[in-house]
């Protein structure tokens, strides 16, 4: 796959399928438009493009719907998109002076002339341009003054309901893990750096690894209690994570990550691991004294314990 950050990276315009978005996740939905993107190109005989930004355009175009919360960094899209085939990834850098062109311009300077497209494959409901002021029918009036085609992707169901990030990222917020999973198409992670902690874990029983997301914007899970393995030394390694306040023992509101391992891991401060969610176990409690919260930590780790093994013979 080449990778390319500007017009000249990608070559000289060759007949190409293309597809255009921010494909943050990369979901089921998404993963049936790039499938597409790929078949019609083999039909077709020509070279498979996905046109993405960097930054998220949420990073640069400020919106009244709140900070943003990635379900994936660059990295992780690059990673997904390779494993994909497809034939050329385009990252095109996302300034405000970028978002400020008109669809015209972004088609006629880009996408025909740029990559030479000749066909154009998008979601059902795809929004783009200035403002998000543009929708399918604008890209086919394109494609007609330009000569591509347009190919719409219907939506994708899992169960009765449509895959799309929003409710992805609704589900996470909730904890819902195994759901977002579903729709995902893959088990939801972020990657965290190992940091010092109070030592509050080892002192009843249960050493923990305190971890601060590596990218700031990616989507942190809903407080709780949560089933994890952690890729430490390139082992996934089981253990149980919590996102919250630690209300038995303080009440200054600050959010913190932390992970108990089952297996023995050394010293892992300063190190980065990647952390995947598989289960929620139960939501944050504030127990009346350290005892209880001892009690119900080892009945969250025999749960985990439970799970761990039986993942194992699924080859987590």
């Amino acid at each position: 796959m080449i990778q390319a950050r500007s017009r000249q990276e990608t070559g000289e315009p060759v007949d190409s399928v293309c597809t255009i978005g921010s494909y943050d996740g990369i979901h089921r939905a998404h993963q049936k438009i790039i499938s597409e993107v790929r078949e019609r190109a083999r039909m077709l005989g020509m070279r498979s493009v996905v046109i993405t930004f960097d930054p998220h355009p949420k990073e640069v175009v400020k919106s009244d719907k709140g900070a943003v919360e990635l379900l994936t960094t660059l990295d992780d899209r690059i990673s997904i998109f390779q494993k994909m085939n497809i034939d050329v990834l385009f990252i095109i850098p996302f300034t405000y002076e970028f978002s400020r062109l008109t669809s015209e311009e972004f088609y006629k300077h880009y996408i025909v002339d740029g990559l030479g497209a000749k066909e154009v494959v998008v979601g059902y409901d795809h929004m783009f341009g200035r403002d998000r002021q543009s929708d399918i029918k604008d890209i086919i009036d394109l494609g007609n003054r330009f000569g591509f085609s347009v190919h719409t992707v219907p939506p994708y169901y899992v169960g009765e309901e449509i895959v799309s990030s929003t409710k992805i990222r609704k589900l996470l917020r909730e904890g819902n893990v195994e759901r977002a999973a579903e729709f995902l198409g893959w088990t939801y992670s972020f990657r965290g750096k190992v940091v010092r902690g109070d030592g509050r874990g080892a002192s009843i029983g249960f050493p923990t690894a305190n971890v601060i997301p590596v990218h700031e914007k990616k989507l942190v899970p809903g407080k709780g209690v949560y089933f994890v393995t952690g890729d430490v030394a390139g082992q996934k390694i089981p253990g149980m994570m919590n996102i919250g306040t630690r209300p038995t023992f303080k009440n200054d509101g600050q959010v913190v990550m932390e992970v108990h391992f089952l297996n023995d891991v050394g010293e892992l401060y300063d190190t980065q691991i990647d952390l995947s969610f598989y289960r929620k176990l139960r939501d944050e409690q504030k127990f009346d004294s350290p005892e209880k919260l001892i009690h119900t930590l080892q009945a969250d780790k025999r749960r985990c314990i439970e799970l761990a093994e039986n993942f194992s013979k699924n080859n987590i």
